[in-house]
């Protein structure tokens, strides 16, 4: 009885999904819906970009030191692409591979090809830049960012699908709180993640961004701006309340003076004012001339 055919599921990770020939012939036998043969040189003018791919920006100068790796060993790894029709396919993963062959010369690249629809695309994409070391922090939390709410993964899931714990995958997550002027100075590796997942602690804006502007212009630890974020956090101390005036002893001395009852009245920081009643022009002019006589 032949076995059945088996597909290797998301679950497995990145090493499943972009396996070789050898491990798939081991478990199921070659089908030409699944895997076409295991290595395929194709046209690099027939392979287009993956629509999916997260990563933006590839930097120049290490393309040009990939391709001349390429030129004096030739391609190493082959990339993975899916068929699309007769010399058509679109790129699954390998994509810095693809342009270095491009700027070496080459005509022709090596390639597995898979069966893989969108979702899958999108997925193997994501795992594959995420797994890579050069991959900075805010292209890892929008690659995890997909990875929920384009391939409804629960936080759990993603974090088996990439390898690492929940609260790891929560921290990356927590950057795209940022105002984007700090997210960009993270992708452009102006910060680190650290000086980021600090910032990431202030609730307000505007002291976010204060604190980050420090950071730049005097070149802050990480260290120092954790120290800084917990001050923020502390609970400012109420501003010490002054001893209350004694008021009743100098109404009385200047009721006792004025022989009129005099009233004083003063707020905590001890400002206020005397009222001296009078009934008459003559009283008030007998208290104008008690007072300037005490000049």
């Amino acid at each position: 009885m032949q076995p059945k055919n088996k597909r290797i599921g998301l679950g497995r990770g990145l090493g499943a999904l972009l396996t070789d020939q050898e491990t798939i012939q081991e478990q199921a036998p070659q089908t030409p819906a699944e895997v076409f043969s295991a290595v395929n040189e194709i046209s690099v003018q027939w392979i287009e970009v993956n629509p999916f791919q997260p990563r933006t920006y590839f930097d120049q100068q290490a393309l040009q030191e990939l391709a001349e790796s390429i030129r004096t060993q030739g391609i190493i790894q082959p990339i993975t692409v899916r068929q699309l029709g007769p010399n058509s396919y679109q790129l699954i993963s390998g994509e810095r591979r693809l342009q270095a062959s491009k700027l070496a010369g080459l005509q022709a690249i090596p390639a597995y090809i898979r069966t893989a629809d969108d979702q899958q695309m999108l997925e193997m994409a994501l795992i594959e830049n995420i797994q890579r070391e050069n991959l900075n922090a805010i292209e890892i939390a929008l690659s995890y960012q997909r990875l929920l709410q384009e391939c409804n993964l629960k936080q759990e899931e993603l974090g088996d699908r990439v390898g690492k714990n929940r609260t790891t995958v929560n921290n990356y997550m927590r950057l795209l709180k940022l105002p984007p002027q700090i997210q960009a100075a993270v992708r452009d590796t102006k910060i680190t993640m650290g000086h980021a997942r600090a910032l990431v602690n202030i609730e307000d804006e505007t002291a976010q961004l204060q604190l980050f502007e420090k950071i730049l212009t005097e070149e802050w630890s990480v260290r120092r701006v954790e120290e800084a974020v917990r001050q923020l956090g502390q609970p400012q101390a109420s501003p010490k309340k002054r001893n209350p005036l004694d008021l009743s002893q100098w109404q009385n001395q200047l009721t006792q003076f004025l022989g009129s009852r005099v009233k004083i009245v003063a707020n905590e920081q001890h400002r206020g004012e005397i009222k001296i009643p009078f009934k008459s022009k003559e009283e008030l002019e007998k208290l104008i001339q008690m007072l300037h006589a005490q000049q």
